[in-house]
């Protein structure tokens, strides 16, 4: 799941440690306005890290924050500290911050990165401009025109969300009719591909299916790409809507077998399948990759826990970031539905320095706030286990054995007994050994390696997606 994707990718991680806030209170003799760059050791790889202080005539010093490799850039710092021999940079949307000393004679910060109760050494170096973007890794598998099939772009309304979706629509050569999937990508803003790091996921999946003979209708999530909307508020449930009005568009064009449409749902877009299966009009099949078996509770501590440990956190310190994390998300259960954001986030953070008495009230604020806005509140205390029980199409449940943020030993088993339960056998589970949360083969499974991986999704799944998928077309 693109729940913070970005540098460590610890979603939710919260740390005992307060965040630097309140504005400069002494300067150093030499501004630290301009840019400064590093590189965080992670396994496997290096991950550049890019600060600009910029210090206004009148207020306080602001900066931004840029990791190329991400394809994160000039991202907003939430405060900056400087004392006398240090400096503390403070992000709250990844709840992270780093603070350095001043070494070299001011033209190095030597300190740490913390984020998520990890801890990686960090210096930064004064620089006059930015060093040279490494060479954009290769992506060997994206498609290259001419193309043996038809593409076209399309849009299509959502009339219960009162908005319009953009997609593009492939089909097979030929008048058909053809068996159809529609694409839905994984939390967070995704276009029609889901790229991430230079890697078009459902690009190439589409590539593939279309010249196995399927129609494929893939679309920008809403807000992003040419799809109204705004994600500010919206839930899962809302991007349910948003796939739903796909299948319907879908089953309704020329040469599509309306009897023959599924859904091709990853991570998040799992959940959206089971939530499509459920209610009326919805797949003929669906294809899960990566989706949750378990509550959003569940999953995040188990994602939590596999990447902290990836991330070099000790035992004692991830037990202590489970029971804190298993604590609040404990309350926001018992907190009534009815409550505001603002409200739930004061009744949470009171919560969080009963656990962490040594923050004060305003880093505990910070610390609480992304569990209350809608996404995340939702997704917490979503149980997908009521909407599985309601499927009864065929369903392929696939997941990478090196997958960090959907637990592949967790959510599969989850999956399988709820459907046979439920009394669907047209079930297949399969967890791929070596693959990670996108389906690439991976040497260790954390996200830092998703960017240097010349693969965007791995042969063997295609085969085994497209394989089944042509079973469920005859």
């Amino acid at each position: 799941m693109n729940t913070s994707r970005l540098l460590l990718a610890l979603p939710v991680l919260l740390a005992l440690a307060g965040s630097a806030t309140g504005q400069t209170s002494q300067t150093t003799s030499a501004s630290p306005a301009g840019l400064w760059q590093g590189a965080l050791a992670l396994p496997g790889t290096q991950l550049q890290v890019q600060l600009v202080f910029t210090n206004p005539a009148a207020g306080p010093l602001t900066g931004t924050i840029s990791v190329p490799q991400q394809n994160l850039k000039d991202m907003p710092l939430s405060s900056v500290t400087v004392r006398a021999d240090s400096l503390i940079a403070s992000l709250g949307q990844l709840q992270a911050r780093f603070r350095g000393r001043f070494t070299a004679g001011g033209q190095e910060l030597a300190g740490v990165w913390q984020q998520g109760g990890a801890q990686l050494p960090l210096t930064l170096t004064r620089a006059a401009s930015a060093a040279p973007a490494a060479a954009a890794p290769r992506r060997p598998q994206l498609p290259i025109a001419p193309f043996p099939y038809r593409s076209q772009d399309v849009t299509f309304p959502n009339a219960s969300a009162g908005l319009s979706l953009a997609g593009t629509l492939t089909l097979p050569a030929g008048k058909g009719p053809f068996p159809a999937v529609v694409l839905v990508s994984g939390s967070g803003p995704q276009d029609r591909d889901e790229t991430v790091f230079g890697h078009k996921p459902f690009l190439v999946l589409a590539d593939y299916l279309t010249r196995r003979g399927f129609a494929v209708l893939r679309y920008d999530d809403r807000g992003v790409g040419q799809s109204q909307g705004t994600r500010a508020t919206a839930t899962t449930a809302d991007f349910t809507t948003d796939a739903q009005a796909a299948l319907a568009f879908l089953r309704q064009q020329p040469g599509i077998n309306p009897r023959r449409v599924g859904l091709i749902g990853h991570s998040e877009g799992g959940l959206i399948a089971w939530q499509a299966a459920a209610r009326p009009a919805g797949p003929d099949f669906i294809v899960t990759l990566a989706g949750p078996g378990v509550s959003g509770a569940e999953l995040l501590l188990r994602q939590q826990a596999d990447m902290g440990r990836a991330a070099g956190l000790d035992t004692a310190a991830l037990g202590q970031t489970r029971r804190m994390n298993g604590a609040l998300f404990a309350e926001l259960r018992r907190l009534p539905a009815t409550l505001s954001p603002a409200e739930a986030g004061q009744q949470l953070a009171a919560r969080l320095r009963q656990l962490a008495p040594s923050l004060s009230e305003a880093d505990a604020r910070t610390q609480t706030q992304r569990l209350t806005a809608p996404w995340l509140r939702y997704f917490l205390l979503t149980d997908p286990t009521p909407d599985i029980r309601q499927v009864k199409c065929p369903v392929l449940a696939l997941n990478g054995t090196k997958d960090l943020q959907v637990a592949a030993d967790v959510n599969l088993p989850a999956i399988e007994k709820t459907l046979q339960a439920a009394g669907n056998r047209r079930v297949t589970v399969r967890a791929l050994p070596g693959l990670n949360h996108l389906f690439q083969t991976a040497p260790t499974g954390t996200d830092a390696e998703y960017a240097t991986i010349e693969e965007t999704f791995s042969p063997q799944a295609l085969e085994i997606i497209g394989t089944w998928l042509a079973q469920q077309a005859k």
